[in-house]
C-alpha cells in the first residue's frame, strides 16, 4: 500500500498557499493552522538536523530541486524522520511563481523513496496532479517490492496496469517520467538486483550464473549478460570475483 504523501505549496517567498489531506494526517496541522507560514518555521524544532536545514535553504536558494531527509515535528510535539522532495516552478517567461514539496513519514515508510520530478512546463495549483503520479510510481514499487512480481518472465505492461487498476498508456509514461526508463528497463532493473544478492549467496552456489538469471525473471541468456554489464560495468563473472 502507497504511503500517505503530504503535499505542500508555496509562493515565490516560501509561504504557505496550500496543503492537502495527507499533510494534515502526517503533521496534525490543517490547511488553515498552515496557511501563509513557511514550512520550516511550521514543521522543524530542536532536534531538526542543521546541516540538512543548511542543504534545504541552499536548494530554495538557488531555485533548484531538493531531495532530503530531516526531523519534523508534529502539531502535537513529537518528532518523525520526513523524507522530502521539493521543487521550483516557474512560468512560461521562466520565473519563480511557487514551490511544491512531497513529503512522507520515514519513521512509517523507511524502505520508500520519493522519486523527484521532472517538471518541465508550469506546475498546475489547480490540479496538482503530479502527487497522484507520485502515487501510482510508488504503488508500483511497493508491489514490485512485496510480491517480486519482476520474477515472472512473461510479466507484461498490460499485467502490471491491470493489477494497479490504471491503463498501459499512464503506467507507462509514469514509469518514463519518474524513473527515466521503459517498462521493460525498469523491470530489468529489479531483475538485476536479484540476481546481484543470489550470485554472491552461497544458497545458490550449486547454479551456473545463468541458471541464477532464469531465477530472477530472465528468459534469454544474451539479454542478461548484456543488461547485468550495463547496469553494473561488469559481467556477472567478473562481479562474482570482484565480491568474493
Amino acid at each position: 500500500m502507497a504511503p500517505n504523501i503530504a503535499v505542500i505549496l508555496t509562493d515565490a517567498n516560501r509561504r504557505i498557499l496550500w496543503v492537502n489531506e495527507d499533510f494534515t494526517s502526517i503533521t496534525g496541522y490543517t490547511l488553515s493552522d498552515a496557511l501563509g507560514k513557511k514550512p520550516g518555521s511550521l514543521l522543524q524544532g530542536p532536534g531538526s538536523e542543521q546541516d540538512a536545514i543548511g542543504r534545504i535553504r541552499k536548494g530554495l536558494d538557488n531555485m533548484a530541486p531538493i531531495k532530503d531527509e530531516i526531523t519534523n515535528y508534529r502539531k502535537n510535539g513529537e518528532a518523525y524522520q520526513c523524507k522530502l522532495v521539493i521543487h521550483p516552478v516557474f512560468n512560461q517567461q521562466q520565473e519563480l511563481i511557487n514551490f511544491i514539496a512531497f513529503e512522507i513519514d520515514g519513521d512509517k515508510d523507511d524502505d520508500v523513496e520519493i522519486p523527484l520530478l521532472q517538471l518541465n512546463e508550469k506546475y498546475s495549483s489547480s490540479s496538482l496532479k503530479g502527487v497522484e503520479e507520485v502515487r501510482l510510481f510508488m504503488r508500483l514499487e511497493a508491489l514490485l517490492r512485496q510480491d517480486k512480481l519482476y520474477l515472472n518472465p512473461n510479466l507484461s505492461l498490460k499485467t502490471m496496469a491491470d493489477k494497479l487498476h490504471t491503463n498501459t498508456k499512464y503506467l507507462s509514461q509514469v514509469v518514463n517520467h519518474h524513473a527515466g526508463m521503459n517498462f521493460q528497463q525498469f523491470i530489468n532493473t529489479h531483475r538485476i538486483r536479484e540476481a546481484k544478492e543470489k550470485i554472491v549467496s552461497e544458497d545458490y552456489s550449486n547454479l551456473t550464473l545463468f541458471g541464477i538469471a532464469l531465477q530472477c525473471g530472465f528468459k534469454n541468456k544474451s539479454t542478461f549478460y548484456k543488461v547485468f554489464k550495463e547496469a553494473t560495468g561488469l559481467t556477472p563473472k567478473e562481479y562474482l570475483k570482484q565480491r568474493h
